[in-house]
Parts: structure tokens; C-alpha cells; sequence
């Protein structure tokens, strides 16, 4: 019996790797290397300073990613793997636009301002 299942994963697996969605294809690769705009958001969020983060780029790396979960989720086969990597990319990009508001002159006013910013009126 338990030889019997492990042919059976096997060609489940053998399935997957020969399927529209599998490693042969782009619908795998290029959302792989996608995750790439995620690790080095990340990456920024830990290392650069909120002061040197781009708005018009990050605004872009947002409408991008947007525009990559519908398409993701549009075609078909959906290519799920490239959809959770846009939504993470999304959601990566979304905290430097934080990061990015929080140390400019008008965020006190709106209540968001990095820790130990003070607003324009008590300077």
C-alpha cells in the first residue's frame, strides 16, 4: 500500500511539473522572480532611513503591483503565485509610503508623524 501512494505522489508531482502552471513556464518563473521587488522592500524597510525613500517610485511600485494582481487573477489559468507576490509587494510598498509621510513637514498635522517629529505650530 504505501508503495503504491508514493507512485501516486509521484505522479502528481510529475502532473504539476508538466502543467500550464508548473516550473516549465513563465506563469512560474516570472512571478519567482518577482519576489525580488519584495525581498528588497523588505530589506529597505530594515535598512534605509525614511528620509531617503522615493514617493514617485514607490507611488509606481504601488499602481504596478495593482495593475499586476488583476492581471493575475484575470488570465487564465490564475496565476495565484504571481498574485500573493504582487499583494505582498502591495502591502511592502504601502509601509515605505508610511515610512516616506511620516517624516515630512505636514505629517504631525495629520496625526502620523514619526516618533519625536513635532508639528509645524510647535516649532
Amino acid at each position: 500500500m504505501a508503495a503504491k501512494q508514493g507512485v501516486v505522489q509521484t505522479s502528481r508531482f510529475a502532473a504539476w511539473v508538466s502543467s500550464p502552471t508548473g516550473p516549465k513556464t513563465t506563469h512560474f518563473w516570472g512571478p519567482i522572480a518577482n519576489w525580488g521587488f519584495v525581498l528588497a522592500g523588505l530589506a529597505d524597510t530594515a535598512t534605509k532611513p525614511p528620509e531617503s525613500i522615493s514617493r514617485n517610485m514607490t507611488a509606481a511600485m504601488c499602481v504596478y503591483s495593482l495593475l499586476f494582481m488583476r492581471f493575475a487573477w484575470a488570465i487564465n489559468p490564475c496565476n495565484y503565485l504571481l498574485f500573493a507576490c504582487h499583494a505582498s509587494n502591495e502591502c511592502v510598498q504601502l509601509n515605505q509610503m508610511r515610512r516616506w509621510a511620516s517624516v515630512q513637514p505636514w505629517a504631525a498635522d495629520y496625526g502620523f508623524a514619526a516618533k519625536g517629529a513635532a508639528s509645524a505650530e510647535s516649532k
